[in-house]
């Protein structure tokens, strides 16, 4: 494995930190590879694509990790930069989220024109090592980067707001933040580990006349649910945005 980045300066501490191979030459580091992940801005995609797609193999597996990127593009990009041999490269997209460093990331991954069901496999153990993966139709791939990869920080203010909360009737800081946190994350392995619906779940916790009603009631006054979902609307929407913005 061998990884690039920007400034030489800092690849011996990312070798150190990361126990792979590190270097400043892009070029140096594709050629003969079998796998490319592209992990840079998307602003920064056809520059480096420009670069390195002289050596970029016929039967090498490019995937991506650039924010809102199509494999359409990808595709177009090789091919112009390596006189046209590149139009057959595999391209697969993928799109992780920031649990992935605890190993509880959610991908979503989609293929290219070119790539078949065993590229989208390769794809999927190599996500599926730090998570869960799901494989979408492309035209989602915004939609999963405003749900999945924004989506952690939308669970970050709700879980800071339960702590809060729990401090405002008297917890101790600490206490209250883990019992958000757990509570947050137990909740969302009942989802995964049962698959009943969240409303059903929600309604086995609530019972009448009780004190669970009385908050929800609350959440529905302050517009809690309409205004979630209008922030992964515009997260996704914003995401479309993203190659074309220098």
């Amino acid at each position: 494995v061998t990884a690039t980045v920007k400034h030489g300066e800092k690849a011996a501490g990312r070798a150190k930190q990361l126990g792979v191979a590190v270097t400043n030459d892009n070029r140096k580091a594709v050629k003969g590879a079998d796998i490319i992940l592209l992990s840079v801005k998307p602003q920064a995609v056809t520059e480096l694509l420009k670069e390195i797609a002289p050596e970029i193999g016929a039967k090498t597996l490019v995937v991506s990790v650039a924010a809102s990127v199509p494999t359409s593009y990808l595709e177009q990009q090789l091919a112009a930069a390596s006189g046209g041999e590149g139009n057959k490269v595999a391209v697969v997209r993928a799109m992780p989220n920031t649990p992935a460093a605890v190993g509880c990331g959610m991908t979503g991954i989609c293929r290219g024109a070119h790539a078949g069901p065993a590229d989208v496999e390769i794809a999927r153990t190599m996500f599926d090592a730090v998570g869960r993966t799901v494989v979408v139709d492309e035209k989602n791939m915004d939609a999963v980067t405003g749900l999945s990869a924004s989506g952690p920080a939308f669970a970050y203010i709700i879980l800071e707001s339960l702590a809060e909360a729990g401090v405002k009737v008297g917890l101790p800081r600490d206490v209250a933040t883990l019992l958000a946190a757990q509570t947050m994350k137990g909740a969302a392995s009942v989802v995964l580990e049962t698959g009943e619906h969240p409303a059903l779940l929600k309604d086995a916790v609530t019972t009448p006349a009780g004190c669970t009603i009385d908050g929800i009631l609350e959440l529905e006054d302050g517009k809690l649910r309409v205004t979630l979902i209008k922030a992964v609307v515009k997260a996704t929407s914003r995401a479309g945005e993203l190659l074309f913005e220098k």
